[in-house]
Parts: structure tokens; C-alpha cells; sequence
């Protein structure tokens, strides 16, 4: 897909981390967007300050967990802008769950679900019949992490879970378009190859209700720089891989027509080769215990 002036993107997590470096980068290319994000100050300081720029955008307070919401979008987005031709299904949410898998409580799983998992086929529905209707080449990127979408990191399985069904979602989208011989395509999305500074560490800020936590914590939750510093005193160098890095390997990937959006990482071919290992050896993913060493 060749990108150009005057087409029109949407993002969803848009107003920081990832989903914003996406909107910039978009809009660098000439391109309409369309910000979706649950944080309505952040939200309009981002599309403010696009505008200010140059760039067309439009601006939409979405929790992506509810399906009428997103179709809200879309229904804006077409009203605004006519057609869509890149949409990112980025936003996402760690679950805050602690202890065992047996001990965690349902609704860390719920939510968690709610908007890495069903928010990336509500956007699905709600926006590939329109793209497929409009008859141009189009994109869909859905992000994924390698935690769970190449092998789960069991201290944060809820996540691992709900990225390891973004990335099967991605590839029976990709394989449903290539039989109605479609001019969209899709595309999934590992950001990295190191840690990024979003704002994943901080989900439960925007928790809602519904899904409230039904006991304490039993310890509080870590920001980022909490958990960087805890590193540090152990010893422990953290690479950072900045979030316009990503951005650019999206708009690469887009005009290569590259399903796999996974930067080159020797840790990464690491553990891609000892799952596949594993599995053909049928033998127990000892791997898992490797890599959260290293």
C-alpha cells in the first residue's frame, strides 16, 4: 500500500505512547486522522497540538471495549473525512493482576479482554466492511507484544494471553482477506525490540467501574520509573526503544505489505526458535523459565 497525501488514518490509545508517535507520524505524511483514545484531556492536547501543525484530525473520547462506541467512531470518521484507509487497533491495557494464575480475580481478566481483545474486533467489524465497500488499498495494523504474542512472560499472563489472540485474530483476518481477494491487508504489530516508555505501566488509571478490583492490591502498583529504578539496583540495564521507532517501522511495514511488524532482536529469534523447538520436540516450554532469567 503506497501512503499519500489525503488519506486518512485511525488510531485508537491515540493520545500517548505508541498510539500518539502513530498520529504524528501519519500526519507527517500528509495523511487525515482520526485520534481515538479513553483520556479526554490528553486526547484533545494531542489533537490540539496536530492541528496546530497542520494536520486535519479529528478527536473521539472511545473506551474500544464498547462495541457501539467504536461503531460511534467509525460513523464519525466517515462523516468527517468520507473513507478510512489505515486503521491501527492500538490501544491496550495491562490487567493489573497479581499472584497465580488461580488467584487472580475474574475481573483483571475481563477488562483486560474487554479492550486488548474485543476492542481489536470491534474495530474490525465496525471499520473493514466500510474500507472493503470503498474499494481502496487499505490497512489494518493490530498490536500485539512479544509478551504472549512470541511467548507469554507467566509474572504478566493475563496480557500475554490477550496478545497471543491479537496475533491469531491478526493472521485469520489477514488469511479471510486474501480469500475475498481484498485490497486491504493486515498486518500485526510487535513494538519494540527493547521496553517502551507508555503508558501501559499506568492502566489502572483509566479502569472503569465495571470492572473494579474486588480486593486490595497487595502491593502497590510500580510506575514505570519505579520499576526502572528497581533494575538499576539490581544490576539490571534496560533498553528503551523510542515509541517514533515503532511509528516508522508501521509506515515501512504499510509500503512493504508486511504482515509480521517485527523488528530484528536476537532475544526475540531466541525465543521464537525455542517455542518452535519445544513444540516440535513435544517437550515441556522450559523455555519460559530461561527467558525470564535473562
Amino acid at each position: 500500500m503506497d501512503l499519500r497525501a489525503g488519506q486518512v488514518a485511525v488510531v485508537t490509545g491515540a493520545a500517548s505512547g505508541i498510539g500518539l508517535a502513530l498520529a504524528r507520524r501519519f500526519a507527517a505524511e500528509g495523511l487525515k486522522v482520526v485520534l481515538a483514545d479513553v483520556e479526554e484531556a490528553p486526547l484533545r492536547a494531542a489533537a490540539d497540538a496536530l492541528t496546530a501543525g497542520g494536520a486535519e484530525v479529528l478527536a473521539r473520547t472511545v473506551d474500544v471495549g464498547v462495541r457501539d462506541e467504536v461503531r460511534g467512531l467509525a460513523d464519525a470518521a466517515y462523516d468527517a473525512f468520507g473513507a478510512v484507509h489505515v486503521l491501527c487497533n492500538n490501544a491496550g491495557v495491562g490487567s493489573g493482576a497479581e499472584g497465580r494464575m488461580w488467584e487472580h480475580e475474574v475481573n483483571d481478566w475481563k477488562w483486560a479482554f474487554a479492550v486488548n481483545v474485543w476492542g481489536v474486533f470491534h474495530g474490525i467489524q465496525a471499520f473493514v466492511p466500510r474500507m472493503l465497500a470503498g474499494g481502496a488499498p487499505g490497512r489494518v495494523v493490530n498490536t500485539s507484544s512479544t509478551d504472549g504474542g512470541i511467548a507469554p512472560l507467566p509474572t504478566a499472563s493475563v496480557y500475554a494471553v490477550t496478545k497471543a489472540a491479537v496475533v491469531t485474530m491478526t493472521e485469520s483476518l489477514h488469511a479471510h482477506l486474501t480469500a475475498e481477494g481484498a485490497p486491504v491487508g493486515a498486518s500485526v504489530l510487535f513494538p519494540g525490540p527493547h521496553m517502551l516508555r507508555t503508558g501501559l505501566w499506568e492502566s489502572h488509571r483509566n479502569r472503569p467501574a465495571r470492572y473494579a478490583k474486588e480486593k486490595p492490591r497487595r502491593t502497590p502498583y510500580r510506575s514505570l520509573g519505579q520499576w526502572e529504578a528497581a533494575m538499576q539496583e539490581a544490576g539490571q540495564e534496560i533498553a528503551f526503544t523510542p515509541v517514533e521507532e515503532v511509528a516508522d517501522a508501521v509506515v515501512d511495514g504499510i509500503r512493504a505489505d508486511r504482515f509480521w511488524m517485527l523488528p530484528p532482536a536476537e532475544h526475540t529469534d531466541r525465543q521464537i526458535r525455542a517455542r518452535a523447538r519445544s513444540m516440535l520436540d513435544r517437550s515441556a516450554p522450559s523455555y519460559l523459565e530461561r527467558f525470564i532469567l535473562d
